[in-house]
């Protein structure tokens, strides 16, 4: 017998292809060969890092970057401080932060600080110094985005109408220099002891913005030049960027570049549904116009390049701004699956664009929005930079914040794994971006460790199930198959599998359960089930070392233990037990749990917490967000030692103590009169290529109605908020005789908050509806059309909702 085990442990890897429990391999075996490990990461050709006045140092090679010499997988989002109330800042950075975000970039735009020339603003929500202060309380990094040209839909990409009336711009005119010498500069008097090295936020500074200019005085030396420049007046960061799409102008050495990928646009011209986008596909290119319909480099020689940076993103689409002529509705699947689809094709820093919506400012002599007047290509809202972003126009969670936090919680404590690890592809890939039958999958493996990662959705194009679905991904020293038996993959769904985890006592082969999070006491793992896929967890058997099923069915083969038909939910399902009294615990939320998951310091204790309530937390106090003050509830694992001020004990939800709050709701009601039928019905006006948006003067016979918002008395501190359901084109909501913010119409009801400082309560607000024709060359989302007579119209506000948001404030102090 022994003779015989011997001669099986000598059999090639390869063929053990075409071995099962039955003597054949399922024709639909997934293959993912990692056993060769690719070569050492090499120090890149140019210094970047550096040690910060507290004595922490980041660093990076051609593979990853490092904090205090450990691989560092940073999480980033966008949030333009001068698109947001100065007075809410903290509030909304510690929600960003709440999200698992390590690291807020953010534009610093010209037009923003001087559109008139030599009038510089740098008070109110222009207060850069304040906002970067406000990071640094909180342990926030930040990026800065100084351009000069930035984009992010600003008139003139943000350069001052002046500056363009004295010349050419993005490039080394010396007049044009002169300026942004002068702007950043001025940047520098605002940042100054805010840098890395001074102990301050600052890690990072991204140059110019989707640059590609060629030419003497252009592309890379101009990049070089405004590096000098930044650094010459006092910018001086650990690390540069530029962006790396849009055939961009990339220098060998002093930046590296960041790459994204968005899930639609709405700068394409088209007016239908964008064919399949290659970011939904595993593959090792970075830049998406360089892939091609067959899923191969346009441009090997681009790779070539890009191949000796790491792969970090700095605009991942967290949502999608609308324009006039498109405007697309992303769903939360839309944006995390292609975080998953990133992840597994090597990504090693991600950054979302945006995090956090705003509104833009009021200019000084004009709007400051982009539009086709000023020869854009796009009209976007005057105000709204809602995004669709996690977090919207006014702090609102969008559905998207509570997927994205799950896999911003995976990082921020598995990301020292990730980020090491190579991205392997399996041996059959899908053929082209029209292929739906190949499964997509990819995984990151460092040392016979790593990560399976799955997708099965893509934006506007439905993939079926996938069944019979088992992968064997051989490892240097391993062959792993998983599940143990085939299943069956759900539509849209998107996953992480971990592969050989160590847990401590033993290792953790597999998992067919999403990992989530950990806690150190009690020591947790936690996972959630994806719907539709069993969870089921394969470990190596060690001597000494036991494992109790508390929930699902226990069995053991060969020296592995195995444990399927998990029940998801609160209780520990699974616990491993070394024999010298610790212990390990498996936690295995649904998705709806995971979903309602938070983690953070509380009384000096790492703690989960859950709850449907949005939560953020600050320093000694948990801020408890609802709409509805029944759902203001929380349970807490470990539990506290004591109640806190204001909560009352409610029982246990298995291994969270839950708390709860009782208030009275709010009941408002709004006032809302028509004072104003459509009057004349003015032609759209047709741009370069597409419709343009309506000018001011159409608003004079527009729909109109006046709202009067009641008086709110809350027991809580709340924001008034107005949904308002409407058909149309766009609407404007004004207050004062100002305009607020506006709308263009998508089939989304538009929420409003009323915490801005021209609105008081009591104040009338002015609604303005221009009609929606039939057949108007706009692209809406599917069901989004209105019933529309033929040759007709329509301007009709369907209804009108006032609530309350109640927020309290609990007391969570050692």
């Amino acid at each position: 017998m022994v003779w015989i085990v011997f001669i099986l442990l000598m059999i090639p890897v390869e063929m053990t292809l075409v071995i099962s429990a039955q003597g054949q391999a399922p024709a639909s075996l997934i293959v993912i060969d990692a056993s060769i490990p690719p070569a050492p990461p090499h120090a890149l050709p140019f210094p970047a890092g550096g040690r910060s006045a507290t004595g922490h140092t980041l660093s990076a090679n051609d593979r990853y970057l490092m904090l205090d010499g450990k691989p560092w997988f940073p999480v980033m989002g966008e949030f333009h401080y001068s698109r947001y109330p100065d007075g809410l800042w903290e509030k909304e950075l510690l929600k960003i932060k709440a999200a698992g975000v390590q690291v807020v970039s953010t534009y610093v735009f010209w037009i923003h600080h001087e559109e008139v020339e030599g009038e510089f603003t740098w008070d109110g929500q222009r207060n850069l110094r304040h906002f970067l202060e406000l990071c640094a309380k909180h342990g926030l990094y930040v990026w800065l985005r100084i351009g000069p040209w930035d984009h992010g839909e600003v008139r003139n990409g943000g350069l001052p109408d002046w500056v363009l009336a004295k010349g050419p711009t993005r490039e080394n005119n010396p007049g044009y220099l002169t300026y942004v010498r002068r702007f950043y500069g001025e940047i520098a008097k605002q940042t100054q002891g805010q840098f890395w090295k001074d102990g301050g936020p600052i890690i990072g500074v991204q140059l110019e913005n989707e640059y590609s200019a060629r030419g003497p005085g252009k592309g890379t030396e101009h990049i070089l030049e405004l590096h000098r420049m930044a650094r010459e007046v006092g910018l001086d960061a650990p690390f540069y960027t530029i962006t790396g799409w849009d055939n961009a102008a990339v220098p060998p050495h002093d930046v590296f570049p960041v790459f994204g990928g968005y899930a639609d646009g709405f700068w394409w011209r088209s007016l239908t549904e964008l064919p399949p986008t290659p970011n939904y596909f595993f593959t090792n290119i970075r830049c998406e116009e360089n892939v091609g319909d067959d899923l191969n480099s346009k441009h090997p020689e681009i790779d070539a390049l890009n191949s000796h940076y790491p792969f970090l993103t700095a605009e991942m689409g967290g949502g999608m701004e609308v324009a006039y002529h498109r405007r697309p509705r992303l769903s939360a699947d839309d944006t995390a699956a292609m975080a998953v689809v990133k992840l597994g094709s090597g990504v090693v820093g991600y950054g979302y664009y945006m995090f956090h919506g705003g509104t833009n400012p009021d200019g000084v002599r004009t709007t400051l929005q982009e539009s086709q007047v000023t020869g854009y290509p796009n009209d976007v809202p005057v105000k709204s930079y809602d995004f669709q972003a996690p977090l919207g126009e006014f702090g609102q969670e969008h559905p998207s914040y509570p997927v994205l936090k799950t896999l911003n919680l995976f990082l921020g404590d598995f990301g020292t794994d990730l980020a090491p690890m190579t991205s392997y592809f399996p041996t059959r890939i899908p053929e082209s971006n029209q292929d739906v039958t190949t499964p997509r999958v990819a995984a990151r493996i460092f040392q016979d460790r790593g990560f399976l990662f799955i997708n099965n959705h893509e934006r506007a194009h439905e993939l079926p199930e996938h069944k019979d679905f088992q992968v064997q991904v051989k490892l240097p020293a391993d062959v792993l198959r998983l599940p143990d038996a085939p299943i069956t993959i759900p539509r849209d769904a998107y996953t992480i599998w971990p592969l050989k985890l160590d847990l401590g006592p033993l290792v953790l082969r597999y998992a067919t359960a999403q990992l989530l999070c950990t806690l150190d006491r009690p020591r947790t793992y936690v996972f959630f089930a994806w719907p539709g896929i069993a969870p089921e967890f394969a470990f190596e058997d060690r001597d000494g070392v036991s494992i109790e099923a508390l929930t699902g069915q226990l069995t053991r083969e060969d020296n592995i233990t195995y444990i399927k038909a998990v029940s998801p939910g609160s209780q520990i399902a699974v616990r491993v037990k070394p024999g010298d009294g610790s212990s390990v615990n498996i936690l295995v939320l649904s998705r709806e749990q995971a979903l309602n998951l938070w983690k953070s310091t509380i009384r000096g204790k790492e703690r989960l917490v859950l709850s449907s309530s949005e939560l953020y937390f600050d320093e000694s106090r948990m801020h408890v967000v609802a709409d509805d003050p029944s759902l203001l509830k929380v349970g807490f694992f470990p539990g506290l030692e004591r109640v806190p001020d204001g909560f009352t004990a409610d029982k246990e939800d298995g291994v969270f103590q839950t708390y709860s709050v009782h208030l009275e709701s709010v009941p408002l009601k709004g006032e809302i009169n028509q004072i104003q039928e459509i009057g004349g019905d003015p032609a759209i006006r047709m741009g370069k290529e597409v419709a343009m948006a309506p000018e001011d003067s159409a608003f004079a016979s527009a729909a109109r109605w006046k709202i009067e918002v009641p008086q709110a008395v809350c027991n809580t501190a709340c924001t008034i908020f107005l949904q308002i359901d409407y058909e149309g084109d766009v609407a404007r909501l004004n207050v004062n005789g100002k305009l607020l913010t506006d709308n263009f119409y998508n089939g989304t009801p538009w929420l409003v908050a009323l915490d801005r400082e021209r609105f008081h309560q009591g104040d009338k607000l002015d609604l303005q509806i221009l009609p929606l024709r039939e057949h108007a060359p706009l692209y809406l989302p599917k069901g989004a059309w209105p019933p529309i007579p033929p040759g007709g119209e329509v301007a009709r506000l369907k209804s009108l909702q006032v609530f309350a948001q109640h927020e309290y404030v609990v007391g969570v102090e050692p």
